[in-house]
């Protein structure tokens, strides 16, 4: 199972994040819409990308739920019809709830980095470090710690979860 190491954070300052980004990655970013429906399931997280044209991803991930760096596994599947798999996996699983979001995906080595609006919540950003076959989870941390330092992210801005764990306690934008 493929698996990358993960930061998630809220941003005060989107447009200051967005500019940092950009100069690390030398582009603007990619900008992608997503609309993610998450589904009842014994262990991990199912959820149902929709990326609002027509395609989308069915994916089973596991990681833990801490502040900082964490191990990400996850399996993905694409589709390319989206809304009936929807329909399925709803009838099947159960929803949990759904996540909207617009995302601006950088590039920076071996990281993908979003700067995310999400619906209900404000901004955040995530680093995924896509590992390679030969390195260990520690080399991962310190990549992810190394471009956290470069993009100005503080200890104290890290949040635990995803998004939908946070939309399901209760928390607000801000």
């Amino acid at each position: 199972m493929p698996s990358n190491v993960e930061i998630k954070a809220k941003v005060s300052d989107p447009a200051q994040f967005a500019q940092k980004a950009a100069e690390l990655s030398q582009s603007e970013g990619t900008i992608i819409r997503q609309h993610d429906t998450f589904f009842n399931c014994s262990q991990g997280r199912v959820k149902l990308r929709d990326f609002m044209n027509g395609s989308g991803q069915l994916i089973f991930y596991e990681r833990p739920d801490t502040d900082g760096p964490k191990l990400s596994r996850y399996s993905i599947s694409p589709t390319g019809d989206p809304q009936s798999l929807q329909v399925v996996l709803s009838e099947a699983l159960g929803v949990k709830g759904e996540v909207k979001k617009e995302r601006r995906l950088f590039l920076i080595g071996q990281t993908r980095v979003h700067l995310d609006t999400v619906e209900g919540l404000g901004h955040y950003m995530e680093l995924e470090v896509v590992m390679r076959p030969e390195q260990t989870v520690e080399e991962g941390q310190q990549v992810a710690e190394d471009l956290m330092k470069k993009l100005g992210v503080s200890k104290e801005s890290l949040v635990t979860g995803a998004y939908m764990d946070l939309l399901l306690k209760g928390h607000k934008e801000t």
